[in-house]
């Protein structure tokens, strides 16, 4: 085994990324693995370039990988230079108002989900229940009676064999069911296999703000059916959302009005984490920068940044050459835009490492600075591609066509995504979260638990001479180190948890990260227990004001079997608050700070995670 992996991530990738016989034995090392991918991924350069030096790309794509400095998304790793070849994640699939769509698309999501990819569907032009359907003269049973069918399906099918499918579910807030699509998981046995935001749209904003109404739309006939007080509907979210986390909110305003191409069409639904909008049957790469291992003497080395994201944009883009589609039609739309998603893991343990809190000027001003150059060094690397390879097809009429960005590969290039398993195997916090815990138990697959302290805390104990053996223990009861008299303040400082972080901090972090991003940043905005309903209804607003593309939120234990949880946490204190309870309605001037955060493996819910019961997206939960 590899002296960088942990013994967790040594676990993960027996379970579920190496190469097994007939008998279900391991034949593959993770050194093997890493090989078998860079070699794959290479061979992109020669499809491109019958002269093109493949040995030296192989080389160079098998040491980003080794030294854990990138690593692409999981059906990468798991399916390059096999037979089964698929290696993209995030997909997106119409769903349009007719039997032979909905079940059409029903087909298409199954044969993505057993090539292990996660689909995300907008049920927006369904016609609402009870509606007419002028074909039989009987009537719809609307659009979440269909999501039930499509949640059955994807139960069945399993993704490329390790993990069931992720499924984002979006219903724009002016469709006529959005208030029984804010409850549809009300009941937590129903929808397991969805992940749900509701699509709201500037108007309702606009009407909240004033405390107004605005119009249900019937999408059959585009005519408004009533009208509704956003109030309502806004307490209405907030309410369920506080009670079992769902419905997210995704920002259709906010999406669209960065969409590289809008000649081809408008962002209706994301992949399951939210952090890649899509148009139908497109699809994307992502892959992720460990943060933590750019720090070299307490501060980022940007030389080895700069490095790391040009070559991992040449990976990237080589993904899509050698990808085996599931659908012609999705490599079509794929081949058009050549979306890439390069985005970071360990931002947290970045922190650590320099010395910085989680939850301060400082590191907001660190995310900025270490996206920033992400991004900027990611378009030099799409444009020097796009002088050896073209431009992506659809780059006539895009957002890129004008006289200062004359050569562009890929029409987007960054993504924050979750990064939950990948950011197991290379050692690190998952995306942009704070840690969960400084020790904690971590339900993996087969009902496992496995106790694990963050080795930065190890070291800083060892080091002060506080470490004892019953230090990690006493930590796992509650997750967090603040209240313990013998761990000094300059460690509390640094080993801020998700619940030590006010809400707002949590907000102000992903703003600054999306500040620099193509696609959208997933990011949860975990909330203690006792968390009211204001404070969830303020973190709404914040996300909007702070022009975030989505935004989810997570109370801590408002959901049994959650994958990471203290030893004996407890769960009281919970306030039972009314939907009303003083929730504002209007959007907090600027001067006002809110106290806002998904789920720290998966950067969407804490449920959702591969290999246990409720993930949201990474699929670590609910989807191993």
């Amino acid at each position: 085994m590899s002296h960088h992996l942990t013994e967790q991530a040594e676990i993960i990738l027996q379970k579920r990324y190496l190469k097994k016989d007939a008998a279900g034995r391991v034949i593959e090392t993770p050194e093997e693995m890493f090989a078998r991918v860079a070699s794959a991924v290479a061979e992109g350069d020669r499809l491109l370039d019958a002269a093109a030096n493949v040995d030296s790309t192989r080389e160079v794509f098998q040491t980003l990988l080794e030294n854990l400095w990138f690593l692409p998304n999981s059906p990468t790793l798991m399916n390059a230079g096999r037979r089964l070849g698929q290696l993209a994640a995030c997909f997106v699939l119409p769903v349009e108002d007719s039997i032979d769509s909905i079940f059409g698309t029903l087909k298409h999501s199954a044969m993505i989900h057993k090539s292990g990819g996660g689909t995300g569907f907008s049920f927006s032009r369904i016609r609402p229940e009870h509606d007419v359907v002028m074909s039989t003269a009987g009537i719809s049973s609307g659009p979440i009676s269909f999501m039930s069918v499509f949640d059955v399906a994807t139960e069945i099918v399993k993704q490329g064999g390790t993990r069931r499918g992720a499924n984002m579910g979006v219903l724009r807030v002016d469709h006529p069911d959005i208030e029984a699509f804010i409850d549809a998981k009300k009941d937590l046995g129903k929808l397991n296999n969805f992940n749900l935001s509701v699509g709201v749209t500037d108007t309702f904003m606009d009407a909240l703000s004033t405390g107004g109404e605005y119009d249900l739309i019937n999408p059959r006939t585009s005519k408004s059916v009533s009208r509704v007080s956003s109030e309502k509907i806004f307490r209405r979210i907030v309410s369920m959302a506080w009670e079992t986390g769902e419905p997210g909110a995704l920002f259709l305003g906010t999406v669209n009005r960065h969409n590289p191409t809008p000649h081809l069409g408008n962002f209706e639904a994301t992949n399951p984490c939210g952090e890649q909008p899509l148009l139908p049957y497109e699809s994307c790469t992502l892959g992720s920068i460990n943060l933590s291992r750019m720090v070299v003497k307490n501060s980022v080395d940007y030389n080895r940044l700069d490095e790391v994201v040009r070559h991992s944009v040449h990976f990237l883009d080589n993904v899509i050459e050698v990808n085996r589609y599931p659908l012609p039609e999705i490599e079509r739309m794929s081949r058009q835009t050549r979306k890439i998603g390069l985005g970071v893991m360990g931002f947290a343990d970045m922190l650590i490492r320099m010395g910085i809190r989680y939850d301060s000027e400082e590191a907001t001003h660190q995310a900025e600075s270490v996206m920033a150059r992400i991004q900027s060094s990611a378009r030099e690397a799409t444009a020097a591609l796009a002088r050896r390879r073209g431009n992506f097809p659809a780059y006539r009429g895009s957002r890129h066509d004008r006289p200062e960005t004359p050569h562009v590969r890929n029409a987007t290039t960054t993504t924050i995504a979750p990064t939950g398993t990948i950011s197991i195997i290379a050692g690190t916090t998952s995306g942009v979260e704070p840690l969960f815990a400084v020790a904690y138990y971590r339900r993996v697959l087969e009902g496992r638990n496995l106790f694990e302290t963050h080795p930065l805390f190890m070291k800083a104990a060892k080091a002060g001479g506080f470490y004892n053996e019953k230090l990690a223990e006493e930590i796992a009861t509650g997750g967090s180190v603040q209240s313990l008299a013998s761990v000094p303040e300059p460690v509390k400082m640094l080993f801020r948890t998700s619940l030590d972080i006010e809400p707002d901090w949590h907000i102000r972090i992903q703003a600054a990260f999306q500040k620099y991003t193509d696609n959208a940043v997933s990011k949860t905005v975990n909330l203690p227990a006792h968390a009211t309903q204001t404070d969830v209804g303020n973190i709404f607003l914040s996300a909007y004001r702070h022009q975030c593309k989505g935004v989810t939120i997570y109370r801590y234990g408002s959901r049994k079997n959650q994958v990471l949880h203290m030893a004996e946490a407890s769960l009281s204190g919970a306030k039972s608050v009314h939907p009303a309870d003083n929730v504002s309605m209007k959007p907090p001037g600027p001067e006002k700070r809110l106290s806002p955060g998904k789920c720290p493996e998966c950067g969407s819910w804490l449920l959702y995670e591969e290999g246990c019961l409720m993930c949201r997206g990474c699929g670590f939960t609910r989807c191993g």
